[in-house]
């Protein structure tokens, strides 16, 4: 036996291709256990439709899922076939959609998947059971298809028992021995010999959680709290279809999705098979599923409720008028793993060493998943996927709360196949995080949409005064929504005056004892072991030289430093390497902590008459920190700027919060001062070519290719991704750059794809319009190659190709002389 001793808890789809990529990377002292039998366990996997769309508006979803297809296409079991590949096809019955499909074919077409967009005819000619009436346009994807989920079980284990995985069926988990924060065995009892028997344990040092909707039940053996609900999905089939007499073959058309009524369609022979979201939320308490031996049919099959499937069956005879000679014979109420993000919940426990989940993973992307999953596990790292958005130490503290999971479990179900837009607030629970400054923001008419639960304003009612008389275009439709032209008005008077944004939603980290330098100068890529006051930005990166996060760090003394981080991943990566010795404390500081960012060419007038400190240029230089008070508020001042203006980040207690924002705004009225919002604030970061992690940059990338090698200092001691990074700098094969748009109606939102003449080569990460260089600004992975200023390129936006030119950064104050002044 090869490797560490492993345990795959759940032998469904995502277990079964665990135990495979595993022995196949060499791994083989492997035990899969599973309460139910062999390949159908009972679980998710063993019901589900199989139907396999790729698109979707996440690039690493999108990735997880062709992996899966292209893996399935290469199995079988005795020759039977894993996949059908017949396509998928999606419809527009409303004009809405149809706008939307051109959004979709957007987004595959960005991450590289073949797509065509079609006409209502020749949607009809590939399904012609679909009513022309009813049909505006379509979107087929040819390498979707069908997934025989349970095949595909059989087939990976036949695999990974040849290489000597061992699988147990009918064998339960009783419990997850851990000890000193590691695991060490999985207790189980053998259910498949009457009576059961006798509980024994499996010696075990990491135990993969591949349970599915009884993730969170496995998980609370170990003590983590899995946001994961299973929620009751119905499925029926229709009887024989007269239309469909004597279809020899499975499946003959393409799988199809008809999301206007949130329905979707796949051949079973001369019968349909129909999946619908349409009905009301049903969600199911992990502990009250039952068991293999008292489901009647399966645990995870509930009781086909007939009336919530009545609007169903009559859209479905509607959109395909062949069912009307032909009744429902059969249906389910199959349960399905659903989270608060609608992401899958992949990594290790941040508490029990060796526990790892691979939970809320559909048939779509199991293969993928399972990957990405075993390269983790066996290199430290996942180099295939970037997989930052889909870790399980994600999440703050309050989205954990039974409350708000099952709140927002049940609110992706409804929205499932929605049309969202990318900057739509999620509903209830909210408020729930709210800064010191939240009272006085309402009174200003602040317009707020949500960051990681906090309250974050988009842009003050009243500055509407401001947009009148200035030359602030309006965007298009889509681009519309969730803007006003008091943003532009917002970002204009920041350039001209002074202006106090709310910055309280960054992630604040407080690191300190007498190893806090060395702990960081090992994570981070800049040198951080320098003077108290010295500010840094820097990076982190992983072992293989990919960029984890950017952080500022601030040296408030010799051994306590302030970290501006991005997120709980950024916390938990301080976790797992913090020395065994207790040299280093990490404390997440955001909560008890408020932060104003002052910034415009008046900041100093504003700022210096009421502080006790020297604020000229020389007093605090750029990317220094000191403290001090401003008026009886006691304040740690950054002279930082992610706008690009002259003025700090001022850090207080939250308990000052409102006087520092009061004393502040008093001083500013006479001079012209504002409360700005996010939509001002990431115009203006644009306009400086400031990046922002986890949309311009993300695992996939390293700093020479994001455009930020300049926080790297190879001359430093080693650090995490430095041997990795000497190899990379020579060989940058994409560049993440900026273009311009000269048409003020074409704001395009990001995740376009970017077309050299009908060649799809990138795709836009961030944009925004310039309201002070009078262009929109958009920037874009591309190839090396043609990220030269003057390239002229197009944008794919709706249905329409935008025209973009590559340019020199930053477009607004190249010389930093307003910054630094």
């Amino acid at each position: 036996m090869a490797g560490p001793r492993v345990v795959i808890i759940g032998a469904g789809v995502v277990g079964a291709a665990l135990a495979d990529e595993l022995s196949f990377a060499g791994w083989t002292d492997i035990t899969v256990v599973d309460q139910g039998p062999l390949p159908a366990t009972g679980g998710s996997s063993s019901h589900a439709p199989g139907l396999v769309f790729q698109t979707n508006s996440s690039k690493t979803m999108t990735e997880l899922a062709r992996y899966t297809v292209e893996k399935f296409c290469s199995l079988d079991v005795d020759g039977q076939p894993c996949f059908l590949q017949v396509g998928g096809l999606e419809v527009a019955t409303t004009p809405e959609r149809l706008t939307e499909l051109h959004r979709r074919h957007g987004w595959v077409t960005a991450w590289g998947v073949e797509s065509r967009l079609l006409s209502p005819e020749e949607c009809i000619e590939l399904h012609p059971l679909v009513d022309r009436g009813r049909v505006l346009g379509g979107l087929l994807v040819p390498t979707d298809g069908l997934a025989k989920a349970v095949l595909a079980v059989e087939a990976q284990i036949r695999r990974a028992t040849e290489r000597g995985v061992r699988f147990l069926a009918r064998h339960e988990v009783l419990d997850v021995v851990h000890s000193e924060g590691e695991v060490s065995a999985v207790v189980v009892t053998d259910l498949g010999s009457p009576p059961p028997q006798a509980a024994g344990e499996i010696p075990a040092d990491i135990v993969v959680c591949c349970a599915g909707i009884w993730g969170p039940k496995i998980a609370r053996m170990v003590g983590m709290n899995l946001p994961l609900t299973p929620l009751a999905h119905q499925l029926a089939w229709t009887g024989p279809v007269p239309a469909l007499e004597g279809q020899a073959e499975e499946a003959v058309r393409p799988i199809l999705r008809h999301q206007d009524a949130d329905l979707y369609y796949r051949d079973r022979f001369d019968r349909i098979g129909i999946g619908y979201y349409g009905h009301r939320p049903m969600p199911v308490d992990p502990e009250d599923i039952a068991s293999v031996d008292e489901a009647e049919q399966m645990p995870s099959v509930l009781k086909f409720t007939e009336d919530d499937f009545a609007e169903a069956w009559a859209e479905t005879q509607a959109l395909l008028p062949a069912t009307r000679d032909a009744k429902i014979e059969e249906g389910i109420n199959g349960l399905f793993s659903f989270t608060t993000d609608g992401l899958p919940l992949l990594g290790e426990s941040p508490d029990v060493k060796g526990f790892w989940v691979a939970e809320a993973v559909w048939v779509t992307h199991s293969a993928g998943v399972a990957r990405a999953v075993a390269e983790w596990l066996v290199d430290g790292h996942c180099s295939s996927f970037d997989l930052h958005e889909c870790d399980v130490n994600r999440f703050e503290p309050h989205q954990l709360s039974p409350e708000y999971v099952l709140a927002r479990d049940c609110q992706n179900f409804v929205e499932v196949y929605d049309i969202l837009h990318p900057l739509q607030p999620a509903g209830a629970p909210r408020p729930l995080r709210t800064s010191p400054f939240y009272g006085r923001q309402r009174e200003l008419g602040a317009v707020f949409l949500e960051a990681t639960g906090w309250e974050r304003p988009q842009w003050y009612g009243a500055n509407e005064h401001l947009a009148a008389g200035r030359a602030i275009p309006r965007p298009g439709d889509w681009a519309a929504r969730y803007w006003s032209p008091i943003v532009g008005a917002e970002a204009q008077t920041t350039r001209e005056t002074v202006a106090m944004y709310d910055m309280t939603a960054l992630k604040r980290l407080e690191v300190t004892g007498r190893g806090a330098a060395a702990f960081l100068q090992r994570l981070a890529t800049g040198n951080v072991d320098k003077s108290v006051g010295s500010v840094t930005y820097t990076l982190l990166l992983d072992e293989g030289g990919r960029i984890r996060s950017d952080i500022t760090v601030a040296r408030l003394g010799r051994d306590h430093f302030q970290v501006g981080a991005n997120g709980n991943l950024d916390l938990d990566w301080f976790g797992r390497h913090l020395p065994a010795d207790g040299s280093v404390q990490v404390r997440d500081i955001t909560a008890g902590t408020c932060c104003i960012g002052l910034w415009g060419p008046l900041a100093r007038e504003v700022l210096q008459p009421l502080a006790d400190a020297d604020f000229s240029g020389d007093g605090l230089k750029y990317f220094r920190a000191k403290r001090a008070h401003i008026g009886s508020v006691p304040v740690t001042a950054m002279r930082l700027s992610y706008v690009g203006e002259r003025g700090w980040e001022l850090y207080t207690g939250a308990d000052m919060g409102l006087k520092l924002w009061d004393t502040l705004w008093q001083a500013a009225q006479p001079l012209g001062g504002i409360a700005a919002g996010r939509g001002a604030f990431n115009s203006l970061r644009l306009e400086k070519g400031y990046r922002s992690f986890g949309t311009d940059m993300t695992y996939e990338h390293d700093p020479y290719e994001a455009g930020v090698g300049f926080a790297v200092k190879l001359d430093k001691d080693d650090f995490i991704g430095k041997a990795a990074l000497e190899r990379r700098k020579a060989d940058v094969r994409r560049r993440l750059t900026c273009l311009t748009i000269d048409d003020p109606q074409a704001v395009v939102m990001g995740k376009e794809p970017v077309y050299d003449g009908d060649r799809p080569v990138g795709y836009v990460t961030s944009a925004a319009y310039g309201y002070t260089i009078g262009k929109g600004i958009a920037y874009a992975w591309l190839p090396a190659e043609l990220a030269t200023a003057g390239t002229a390129l197009h944008i794919g936006y709706f249905d329409r190709r935008v025209e973009a030119v590559v340019a020199d950064e930053p477009l607004f104050d190249p010389s930093m002389s307003r910054l630094r002044g």
